[in-house]
């Protein structure tokens, strides 16, 4: 498995054992870890702190040129606001664990110039699968249902 997605899984599991969503997301940009984040919703009471959100604030201010270098990982892939910041920041390439369990707009995101690579990773599915079945009515808060 790719170094920078079991990061991202690491951050996602840290969310879960602070009773959270169990979504994580790394920015990387040449070849470092620049911003770890995963899914604080419930920890934090937000309603906007989704992993890859969590993961950009945490990366903090960086410059267009930064962000025309990175690669943003997340285990799950990217709702619309995740994918809006994406295209906000101009981040070329994505990389998802997995999209079965969710799927943002990720045509609407490549149809737009974004790169972005689904891995089909069965850790991140399997993640998700358990937190769903246990937790169905915060997952639907999660994914405004």
């Amino acid at each position: 498995m790719d170094e920078f997605m079991a990061a991202a899984i690491e951050e996602a599991k840290q969310g879960l054992v602070e009773g959270g969503i169990p979504i994580g997301s790394v920015l990387v940009i040449d070849g470092k870890i620049v911003g770890r984040g995963h899914n604080r919703r419930v920890q934090q009471g937000s309603s906007v702190l989704h992993a890859e959100m969590d993961c950009l604030e945490r990366a903090g201010r960086l410059t267009a040129a930064d962000y025309r270098r990175a690669t943003l990982y997340s285990t799950l892939s990217p709702c619309d606001m995740c994918s809006g910041a994406v295209l906000l920041y101009g981040i070329p390439r994505v990389v998802v664990g997995e999209n079965k369990t969710f799927r943002g707009p990720e045509e609407y995101v490549r149809s737009r110039g974004v790169q972005v690579m689904v891995m089909d990773n069965q850790a991140c599915q399997d993640l998700m699968t358990q937190f769903i079945a246990e937790k169905p009515q915060l997952w639907n808060e999660d994914i405004g249902e």
